[in-house]
């Protein structure tokens, strides 16, 4: 179901919301809103063991995009609005996940590229 009342401006930045929107236009059967929380919590805990440091969720600028054809999954692009973490001996600024949505459940995972 939806975030509850109130829940999605304190997650998402303006572009976000705006971009929500157009998502739910497209592919009413989503709750982009709650794919996009569930995004924003696997981009924290993507970042935090390479940081040791909290991320608040202005500080992740998450673009989700569905499967052409598949409305039930795709990925987002996490942009990243804070210096990211140094893997190997590359910066992340940008983290990139996918997403499903089956049964009633949002799952989403962010994978982290090794150097």
């Amino acid at each position: 179901g939806p975030l509850p009342e109130g829940v999605l401006p304190v997650v998402a930045l303006p572009a976000e919301a705006d971009r929500l929107r157009r998502l739910a236009g497209e592919h009413p059967g989503i709750h982009w809103d709650r794919l996009l929380f569930s995004a924003k919590e696997s981009v924290y805990k993507a970042w935090f063991p390479l940081t040791g440091k909290w991320l608040d969720f202005a500080e992740a600028d998450i673009d989700v995009f569905a499967d052409p054809g598949d409305e039930h999954s795709g990925g987002f692009r996490a942009r990243l609005l804070v210096p990211g973490p140094v893997v190997g001996d590359r910066r992340l600024d940008l983290f990139e996940g996918r997403w499903t949505v089956r049964r009633g459940l949002v799952a989403t995972a962010v994978s982290v590229p090794h150097t």
